[in-house]
């Protein structure tokens, strides 16, 4: 097993997450990736949206390393009462699906930078967290983003299966079960009957 720096698992983790997450949208047409699958609204380029205003966020403005681009969604010199709530989690009509995803890899581009140029101790400044959690390292922040990459890749993988039944982390790794669909029909009942039982 080849042992390499924490820096360099973090990022890959990071990475993985990312391209998880991108993947979801692969071969959807526009109104599939927009529409809202949940009640709160969650929809698939609205994940990429917020993601991207994520990064910038936690790996460039908490550090003080600010994004040279104007980005209409991501403003945190406004302050909690800046933008309509909810603003990066839809795309509106007027905002391309490529004009997204660019300023997703933009965003991955410019946390890299951070994540490649400060030590993972280089401390940062998240006012709304409390405490000493309000200074965080950069391996603390780092974490943070592989967590909540990982979670909204998660909210993909739901809304992606309620789309067209794709399911799994990436084309040739699904890590699911390899079944057929009367397999998948039979376990789905199997698992209501027994919700129903209680």
């Amino acid at each position: 097993m080849t042992i390499t720096d924490p820096k360099t698992d973090l990022r890959r983790c990071l990475q993985d997450a990312r391209e998880a997450v991108l993947w979801k949208l692969d071969g959807l047409p526009e109104r599939d990736i927009r529409r809202p699958l949940t009640p709160t609204g969650t929809n698939l380029l609205g994940l990429v949206k917020h993601l991207a205003g994520v990064e910038l966020l936690y790996l460039g403005w908490v550090f003080d390393r600010h994004y040279g681009e104007p980005v209409a969604w991501f403003r945190p010199d406004l302050g909690p009462a800046g933008l309509e709530p909810n603003t990066d989690h839809w795309a509106t009509a007027e905002e391309p699906r490529s004009q997204i995803l660019d300023t997703y890899r933009a965003a991955w581009k410019h946390a890299d930078a951070t994540a490649e140029e400060l030590p993972l101790d280089a401390v940062g400044h998240v006012p709304w967290w409390s405490g000493p959690d309000a200074a965080p390292s950069l391996y603390r922040v780092l974490i943070h983003m592989i967590a909540e990459t990982e979670r909204h890749a998660g909210h993909a993988d739901i809304v992606r299966e309620l789309i067209d039944g794709a399911v799994g982390h990436r084309p040739g790794a699904e890590r699911m079960p390899a079944r057929d669909d009367t397999w998948w029909s039979r376990y789905r009942e199997r698992v209501a009957e027994a919700a129903e039982q209680n």
